[in-house]
């Protein structure tokens, strides 16, 4: 081969070659980004669906009933770890997964979790909770809480 033909070579590499490998470069970027925000997003739910499961086995508690009902304090003290527990995931999950500017994707995993809290903080036992649940955690998520709280959002 020619120093011509090399030459020619090394512009196509430059003028096509390059900017390819660039746009592919970012490309499996952006999709190993998204990959791993899916497995964050599963981890999530998974973690919710185990806390469901501790939430079945304290039937006593009636963890999920409206009503508040007589509860001895061994059975307010459990309620009350199960709560922390709850709330501790709901941070978790708004650390990981709530910003400012979200994409529509983010903003789908969000809405979820959003339901979940709004759900709960319905739950008069919950709700009341909360001030003590919510001492020493994210500032942010505390702000978050309180404001879905009192905009009334959590009313049914």
């Amino acid at each position: 081969m020619s120093v011509e033909t090399w030459e020619l070579l090394s512009y196509v590499v430059t003028v096509i070659g390059l900017p390819l490998a660039i746009i592919v470069f970012l490309f499996e970027q952006h999709k190993e980004r998204e990959n791993e925000e899916e497995a964050v997003y599963q981890l999530l739910s998974d973690n919710y669906q185990d806390f469901l499961k501790v939430a079945l086995e304290n039937p006593d508690l009636r963890l999920f009933s409206v009503e508040t009902t007589n509860l001895t304090e061994e059975q307010r003290e459990r309620q009350l770890i199960i709560f922390a527990m709850l709330t501790s995931l709901f941070e978790r999950a708004y650390l990981l997964l709530h910003e400012d500017d979200m994409a529509p994707k983010q903003v789908r995993r969000w809405n979820s979790w959003e339901d979940y809290m709004l759900e709960w903080c319905q739950n008069p036992n919950f709700r009341d909770a909360l001030p003590k649940l919510l001492r020493g955690e994210d500032p942010s998520f505390v702000l978050y809480v309180e404001e879905m709280v009192s905009s009334g959002r959590t009313q049914s």
